[in-house]
């Protein structure tokens, strides 16, 4: 059985890679070849397309970092919080993830929804 807990953090750690190339390595490795990333902004599918969402994400709030919360998980499924801000700072964002993942043990849904947002 896929250990969820260890899946959400390599999740999160994808998220924090900053570096192009070992990004798209950690998502090669952690993401189904056919992955979706799905949130109220962006509805990505593939692994290319999920690398140029984070990469956008990252662009957007530069220097910042995300951070896991309790993770809560069953059969394939887990849901869990994160944060996104300075490091050891007030979280900026504030988001909740659904994963799934296939029977190889990688990603292949996020469902993400934003709790929390910068004002305009």
């Amino acid at each position: 059985m896929t250990d969820l807990q260890q899946v959400a953090e390599r999740y999160i750690a994808v998220w924090n890679e900053n570096d192009q190339p070992a990004r798209r390595k950690l998502i090669d490795e952690l993401w189904a070849e056919g992955g979706r990333y799905t949130d109220p902004l962006v509805d990505a599918q593939g692994r290319e397309a999920i690398d140029a969402t984070i990469g956008a994400a990252q662009a957007q709030f530069p220097g910042l970092v995300f951070t896991l919360g309790p993770v809560d998980a069953h059969h394939h499924l887990a849901r869990f919080t994160w944060d996104l801000g300075p490091a050891g700072g007030e979280a900026l964002v504030v988001g909740f993830d659904v994963v799934a993942v296939d029977e190889d043990g990688r990603l292949a849904s996020v469902l993400g929804f934003l709790d929390k947002v910068p004002a305009a």
